[in-house]
């Protein structure tokens, strides 16, 4: 591409501090260039990382020596990263000064950074500094709550939490909906929705994920000042996979950049899988180069994760792709071995051979079972396979389900110790006011619910409210004055740190006399991993983690998702369910620009590989309630023959699909259902219902339909005259 011409050349001056022999030459290029703006292309494997952390290192050496003080700002999107990211910089720092210390660093996600901006200057937008941040659970329960006070069919809007998060990345608030609502493409009642949620989160002084870089970016706009204490403290911005950069957050980093422009951002354009979560792709594209015309390039194509057949293969898929900047990545691993592609007649033997193969693998001795992973598009596939694991006992976790703050007792320790600190927290609350039992029912909470609504405050000071009523017994009155005085209590206290504050909590309320064994396990896990711990980076550590920080424990397979993978290599890789309507999925077929991030998935998955790459599909897969016969992906087309192993069983059947000598091969598309689930239909006679499933094939398309006036019904779509609400 045109806009690739003017990358850094060889000939720019290299310092002698840079080891030469564990830095490549483009990578040492990259590190040496300390101002102005740029740009790094990182193909998959091509040490970014290592890179980051030497360039971070580099500056901090390099500015120490003149005298002056360097404070970067280094950005990546997961926590695990961070953490990686912020022991390998130490350990380099520590080679030349014994006394390093990162505690006060600025290494971390972009809600990390934007938490840390905000408890020391939110008051100047209206909240108080030791606001509460709402996890993805406690958002959906929030959610959950508004949806039945608005008496609005929860099935309706399962998607309604990932639409608000769009909302807020995008930087659209509820109010500029209501104004503008015509330019927008919603539905009224989830921007009610939209509305009450975000008046239940500022009455009560909570944030949840997107406002902690919405609400930043509105101090800044809002307070001049600030931004410019900040871009004054920050002289480099480092920033890792750039490509996932959405709307809010690219805002942000043009805010942040000085007039130096010294910002560093690392990416690849052919790993941007997250546009359901509002990243663009173009800002890696053209945007940075546009906003930053003076940017300067560096591409990284030398790759020591995977084989050159891994290299090949994956490169051939993604060339498919038009909208990307051209990159051929290389190794001196050698060819090593071919992509093994299996097709399979049924879901069941798809798994058989999977599980088959990786205890050959294991018993053998080539691989432990935490070096072999298992990928899939959609979760559905997921099932079949874990039943084979467990018959073999072949030990795995399914990564992004362990997410251990999700667990009942956790939840429960977490929403106390939150009261602590913000006794207006409506979602902790509702969840241990009567946790312990200690008898306030449900008909009282309702009393204290409209209460808190009829007079715009929060459910605590509902409750104190509540007391002054009329028609309340004495009974309830105690049992209310009791809770009361328990929250004011906990609420007193001066804790050193969380331990601290679950001992007492627990001195007051006895919760883990109620808990068995292993709950008493977990928190006393808690309370080791956190003794230092302050509540304040102890509610937020809770809040920022996400389900992919939990990776698999050693000596276990990993199985996840294909978008959870990003990140992570492993020797041996599975891909399964290579089907069209899976991978690519059906929702992207009539979609070019959705397809192309597709293609980028399959390729995230297949560079996650370093030794073996299988990948697999079955001609009949159960989907939701009924089998489907399941013809190949388009994307195994795209990879040559000449770096993979094809053992098709069913010749016959798909010698056609796969036939990679034919110039013109065509795919037998799979039945895409015009409806998904949740989606509102009306029906002539019954009225307005929810459609709980979709099945058959061709011309016998038949739906599962729930009319709340009469019940589920199961039509054939041909005849049902449907009209899609």
């Amino acid at each position: 591409m045109q806009r690739d011409q003017h990358m850094l050349s060889a000939s720019v001056r290299l310092t002698k501090d840079i080891p030469k022999d564990i830095l490549n030459e483009n990578q040492r290029i990259a590190i040496e260039h300390d101002q102005g703006p740029m740009l790094i292309l990182a193909g998959a494997g091509s040490g970014k990382t290592k890179l980051l952390t030497h360039k971070y290192s580099h500056l901090i050496n390099k500015f120490s020596k003149s005298d002056n003080e360097a404070t970067i700002l280094a950005l990546t999107f997961s926590n695990n990263a961070a953490e990686d990211m912020r022991k390998q910089i130490s350990n380099l720092l520590s080679q030349e000064n014994e006394n390093i210390n990162l505690d006060d660093n600025w290494i971390g996600t972009f809600h990390y950074m934007c938490n840390r901006i905000l408890r020391e200057d939110i008051h100047a937008i209206g909240y108080h500094n030791n606001f509460i941040v709402y996890d993805s659970f406690d958002q959906s329960t929030l959610i959950k709550h508004i949806l039945k006070d608005l008496n609005i069919y929860e099935a309706l809007y399962m998607g309604i939490a990932s639409k608000i998060d769009y909302f807020k990345t995008s930087m659209i608030t509820a109010e500029e909906l209501l104004q503008k609502g015509s330019g927008y493409d919603f539905d009224e009642k989830i921007v009610k929705v939209y509305t009450r949620y975000q008046d239940e989160l500022k009455k009560t002084c909570v944030l949840d994920f997107n406002d902690l870089v919405m609400l930043t970016i509105k101090l800044f706009e809002e307070h001049p000042d600030i931004l410019d204490k900040y871009r004054n403290l920050f002289t480099h911005i480092l920033v890792d996979e750039f490509q996932d950069i959405n709307f809010a957050q690219y805002k942000l980093l043009l805010m942040l950049a000085n007039s130096n422009n010294n910002i560093c951002v690392v990416g690849d354009d052919d790993q941007s899988i997250y546009k359901f979560k509002g990243s663009d792709v173009d800002n890696i594209l053209t945007k940075f180069e546009q906003d930053f015309p003076k940017s300067s390039i560096v591409k990284l194509e030398q790759t020591y994760r995977c084989s050159q057949n891994i290299l090949d293969a994956s490169h051939s898929v993604i060339h498919k792709n038009i909208n990307r900047r051209s990159k051929q990545l290389w190794t001196t691993k050698g060819s090593g071995e071919k992509v093994n592609h299996h097709w399979f007649m049924t879901e069941e033997e798809e798994a058989r051979y999977i599980t088959k193969t990786i205890k050959d693998l294991y018993l053998k001795g080539d691989y432990t079972y935490d070096q072999i992973a298992i990928l899939f598009r959609v979760n559905l596939v997921s099932k079949v396979l874990e039943n084979q694991l467990k018959a073999e006992r072949i030990p795995f976790n399914v990564i992004g389900d362990t997410n251990v703050f999700l667990n009942k007792e956790i939840k429960d320790i977490v929403s106390y110790i939150r009261l602590t600190l913000n006794k207006d927290d409506n979602v902790s609350l509702r969840r241990i006011i009567n946790t312990p039992p200690r008898g306030i029912g449900s008909a009282t909470i309702k009393k204290i619910e409209l209460l808190a609504k009829k007079e715009g405050i929060s459910l605590y000071q509902a409750a104190k409210n509540t007391l002054d009523l009329k028609g309340i017994s004495s009974l309830i009155k105690d049992k209310l004055s009791s809770f009361i005085a328990l929250v004011d209590d906990i609420s007193s206290q001066s804790y050193e740190n969380v331990v601290e504050a679950i001992k007492y909590i627990d001195n007051l309320i006895g919760y883990t006399t109620t808990l068995d064994d292993e709950q008493l396990k977990s928190i006393f896990e808690l309370m080791s991993n956190n003794a230092d711990t302050k509540l304040v980076r102890f509610l937020d550590t809770v809040s920022l983690k996400k389900e992919t920080d939990f990776v698999s424990d050693k000596g276990r397979i990993s199985l996840t998702t294909l978008h959870n993978v990003k990140g992570m290599e492993f020797p041996v890789v599975f891909i399964t369910g290579l089907e069209e309507g899976l991978l690519p999925h059906f929702k992207a077929s009539s979609s070019s620009s959705e397809l192309e991030v597709e293609r980028r998935l399959f390729y995230v998955g297949m560079t996650r590989a370093s030794d073996k790459l299988f990948v697999t599909g079955a001609k009949k897969r159960r989907i939701y309630a009924k089998y489907q016969t399941q013809e190949p992906s388009r994307f195994l087309l795209d990879m040559p023959r000449e770096c993979c192993h094809w053992a098709v069983q069913q010749p016959i059947v798909i010698q056609s699909t796969l036939k990679h000598i034919q110039p013109s091969p065509v795919l037998v598309a799979p039945t895409i259902f015009p409806y998904n689930t949740g989606c509102r239909v009306r029906h002539p006679k019954w009225g307005v219902g929810v459609i709980r499933d979709c099945y058959g094939e061709n011309d016998d398309v038949r739906v599962t339909v729930n009319f709340p006036d009469v019940g589920i019904k199961r039509l054939a779509l041909k005849f049902a005259n449907l009209e899609r609400i």
